[in-house]
């Protein structure tokens, strides 16, 4: 009867380690894909890293308090993440519009660009919750 028991204890633990093991290789896999070079010698996180080095002098305290505002639904465990990310899409069209300091709008607009699609019914919502009015930046959705 013992054996029975434990064969089948090992089974389900094997199938337990399989299927822990794919999930961290997924996304290992995916940074993976993220840090390798494009046609411009650049990664997409080198990217990220540059725009937000070339705009740190343009936040303030208020605009840094802002983002993280937006960020705090993401999880704990991703939040750094997707902070970076969001500051990159934040600096880059910073840079892109030459602007001398950060600004609200300038702030959701990268927001809403670095979340994914599949996201933005928690971004509205958050956004909704601040009292942000949508109207304007529905082209972005």
């Amino acid at each position: 009867m013992l054996v029975g028991w434990f064969s089948y204890f090992i089974l389900l633990w094997g199938i337990f380690l399989i299927i822990t093991i794919s999930i961290g290789g997924f996304f290992m896999f995916r940074k993976f894909l993220k840090r390798l070079p494009k046609a411009d010698g650049k990664s997409d996180m080198d990217w990220e890293e540059y725009y937000v080095e070339k705009t740190r002098h343009l936040w303030d305290d208020t605009h840094k308090a802002i983002l993280e505002e937006l960020v705090s639904p993401v999880p704990e465990l991703f939040r750094d993440v997707a902070r970076h990310k969001i500051a990159g899409k934040i600096g880059e069209l910073a840079l892109n519009e030459q602007a001398e300091r950060m600004n609200m709008d300038l702030i959701i607009r990268g927001y809403i660009m670095a979340t994914p699609k599949r996201d933005h019914k928690f971004l509205r919502k958050k956004l909704t919750a601040m009292n942000v009015d949508l109207s304007k930046y529905e082209h972005f959705f």
